[in-house]
């Protein structure tokens, strides 16, 4: 999915006044629940703003169980 940094503040300041509906150009979304709108910003903040979000990273280590 493509978002916009438009739609990504718009719903913000959805979210920030209690509304669910979102209106940016000329399309209109209405949200079922505040837990949706969240959901859904999270994901925008994901895709626009990846330096934000630390992936963990796990490493092996093998022992043979001996030492030379």
């Amino acid at each position: 999915m493509r978002f916009t940094v438009e739609q990504y503040e718009k719903l913000k300041e959805a979210i920030a006044k209690g509304v669910r509906t979102v209106a940016y150009g000329d399309k209109t979304v209405t949200y079922m629940s505040m837990d949706e709108m969240l959901k859904v910003l999270r994901m925008m903040e994901e895709e626009l703003f990846p330096e934000r979000f630390f992936r963990r990273r796990r490493v092996a280590e093998i022992d043979k169980g001996y030492n030379p």
